[in-house]
C-alpha cells in the first residue's frame, strides 16, 4: 500500500478523472512520477466502479481502493445492508473480509467485529478505510483466517464466510467444496467457536446441493438487486435439524419484494388454468428458489403449466414480479402470428417454449421494444400458445 496516493494533488487528479476512460488516460505521461501510473489508473477505474455501487465510500476522502476485480466482486451496500439484518448480538468474525463492505454493515448492528483477510495487502487498505470511514469496531487481521480463528480462541456470535471459487473447479454447477475457504469440511471448527453461522454463496450454487453439503441449515435468503440474485445467504445454527425457510428478496429503488416459504413442503400444489385476464411473472428472487407451487397457493393463482412458472388471475392482484393484463391469446401457428406480430414491435419471453427469442424474432420479423409484451409458453393442455400482454405493474 503506497500512502503516496493519498497526496492531496493526486487524490484531486483521481476525483476529476473518475469516469474517464482508463484507455486513453494510459497515453498520457504520468504527471506524478513519485507513484507508479499504473496504481494512480487503478485507482481511478476502481473509483469509477464504485460510484453507484459503494457510495459511502466513493463519496469519503483519502479512500484507497484495491483492483477494480476486487469492487466488481465485492458486496454491493445494498446487499450488505439486507446481510447486516440477519445477525445481531455482541461478536462477528468475518473469515474472508475482502474489502470489508459486509462487515461495514456488521459493524453498526455488532459491538465487536473481526475481518480476517489472507491479502496483507488488501487488509491494511481495509483498516486505512475504516479510519476514513469513521470505524472504530472493526478490528482487521491478515493471514490464514482459520489460523486467526484459532488463535483468537473465543466464542463468537455470528461467523460470516464468503467462500470464493478456486480457478481449478470445472462446470457450470460447482459445490462448496470446490471453494476456498472449503466450508463442508471446515463446519465442525466453526461449530467449535460459534453457534451460528452465515454463508454468502454465488447464485449459481444449486440449493439442493447446498442443502445437501452443509448442516445445520435454517434459513436460506436469496436476494436480488433490481431484479438480479446477487447471492444466496445460508443460515446455519448449531444442533438446529428443523425445516429450512426460504426469504426471497428483491431490492428495488423504491420498494423491496419479499416472499418467504417452507422448503420441500409437500402440502403446496399449484392449480391449474387456460390463461385469464392478467398474467404473473415472479421475480428472479423466487425463480430462482424454484417455489412455484407455493406462489400459487400462497396468492390463489393458477398456472399455466407444470413447467411455464407462469401465473394468471380473473382479478388484479399485487405481486412479487412482472404483472400484465392479457389483450390476446393465440395459438402459435402461421396464420395467428401474421394477424397479430409479424413485422410489429414487442418484448419478446419465452417460458417452457422450444423456440429461442431471438429465433422468433427473425421467422416473424418482430423487431425489439415498445409497449407490448408477448409470452411465447405452453398451456396445460401442452399447447404452444402467445400471450400478447400490457404490463401493469
Amino acid at each position: 500500500m503506497d500512502l503516496n496516493i493519498l497526496n492531496s494533488e493526486i487524490q484531486g487528479f483521481i476525483d476529476s478523472n473518475t469516469g474517464v476512460s482508463i484507455a486513453k488516460l494510459a497515453l498520457q505521461k504520468n504527471p506524478f512520477p513519485e507513484v507508479e501510473w499504473v496504481s494512480i489508473l487503478n485507482q481511478i477505474e476502481a473509483k469509477t466502479k464504485a460510484k453507484d455501487k459503494l457510495a459511502n465510500w466513493f463519496n469519503t476522502k483519502k479512500i484507497i481502493y484495491p483492483s477494480k476485480i476486487s469492487i466488481e466482486q465485492t458486496s454491493s451496500e445494498k446487499t450488505a445492508l439486507y446481510k447486516s439484518t440477519i445477525v445481531s448480538g455482541n461478536s462477528l468474525i468475518d473469515l474472508t473480509g475482502g474489502f470489508g463492505v459486509d462487515d461495514y454493515y456488521f459493524s453498526k448492528r455488532i459491538n465487536t467485529v473481526a475481518h480476517c483477510e489472507i491479502n496483507v495487502q488488501l487488509s491494511k487498505i481495509v483498516a486505512h478505510n475504516y479510519i476514513q470511514l469513521d470505524v472504530d469496531n472493526v478490528v482487521c487481521h491478515a493471514g490464514d483466517s482459520l489460523n486467526t480463528l484459532k488463535s483468537l480462541n473465543q466464542k463468537w456470535d455470528w461467523i460470516y464466510i464468503d467462500p470464493s471459487r478456486r480457478n481449478d473447479a470445472k462446470g457450470k454447477v460447482f459445490m462448496l467444496k470446490d471453494c476456498l475457504p472449503n466450508v463442508p469440511e471446515n463446519l465442525d471448527t466453526y461449530f467449535e467457536n460459534s453457534e451460528a453461522i452465515l454463508i454468502k454463496t454465488a447464485p449459481l450454487l444449486d440449493i439442493s446441493a447446498g442443502i445437501l453439503e452443509l448442516q445445520n441449515v435454517k434459513v436460506i435468503h436469496i436476494v436480488a438487486l433490481e431484479n438480479d440474485v446477487k447471492e444466496l445467504l445460508w443460515e446455519l445454527h448449531k444442533d438446529y435439524r428443523g425445516k429450512i425457510e426460504v426469504k426471497t428478496v428483491n431490492i428495488l429503488k423504491e420498494k423491496t419484494e419479499t416472499f418467504n416459504f417452507v422448503w420441500d413442503d409437500q402440502s403446496q400444489l399449484a392449480n391449474y388454468s387456460t390463461p385469464q385476464s392478467y398474467l404473473y411473472e415472479p421475480n428472479s428472487a423466487i425463480m430462482k428458489s424454484g417455489g412455484f407451487d407455493e406462489i400459487s397457493t400462497f396468492y390463489g393463482l393458477n398456472k399455466l403449466h407444470k413447467h411455464s412458472h407462469l401465473y394468471t388471475s380473473p382479478n388484479l392482484i399485487s405481486f412479487p414480479g412482472r404483472v400484465f393484463n392479457i389483450e390476446h391469446c393465440i395459438p402459435y401457428n402461421k396464420l395467428e402470428m401474421k394477424t397479430f406480430l409479424q413485422n410489429k414491435k414487442g418484448n419478446i419471453t419465452t417460458r417452457n417454449f422450444p423456440d429461442t427469442v431471438e429465433n422468433i424474432r427473425k421467422k416473424w420479423k418482430i423487431k425489439d421494444g415498445g409497449n407490448v409484451y408477448c409470452f411465447f409458453t405452453t398451456d396445460e393442455n401442452n399447447n404452444k400458445i402467445v400471450l400478447i400482454c400490457n404490463k401493469t405493474q
